[in-house]
């Protein structure tokens, strides 16, 4: 079993700063992409950023310049730093993580999210 804890999230003005921690726990052999996800109410599921083992990361287009993904693969864990904070950030933020257990065989997990909320 994997668990995956997020903390961080609140509530903050616009123009402000937020940083996320996910980490991973439980049965893990390796984790590959580490993501985080967003959720405002009435929309989709959306992925916010992601970061490959080796570091590469890939921004969703509006929040490119604002947020950084990083990690750390010796704490198993995944931050998310959001500056310049627009209210159209809001929403439930999750993490993900494709994990190799020990036995070799391959998942996906969830964090059970943290709630962001930008005030205008």
């Amino acid at each position: 079993q994997v668990q995956l804890v997020e903390s961080g999230g609140g509530l903050v003005q616009a123009g402000g700063s937020l940083r996320l921690s996910c980490a991973a726990s439980g049965s893990i052999f390796s984790i590959n992409a580490m993501g985080w996800y967003r959720q405002a109410p009435g929309k989709q599921r959306e992925l916010v950023a992601a970061i490959a083992t080796g570091g590469s990361t890939n921004y969703a287009d509006s929040v490119k310049g604002r947020f950084t993904i990083s990690r750390d693969n010796a704490k198993n864990t995944v931050y998310l730093q959001m500056n310049s904070l627009k209210p159209e950030d809001t929403g439930v933020y999750r993490c993900n993580a494709d994990v190799t257990r020990p036995n070799w065989t391959r998942g996906g997990y969830w964090g059970q999210g943290t709630q962001v909320t930008v005030s205008s």
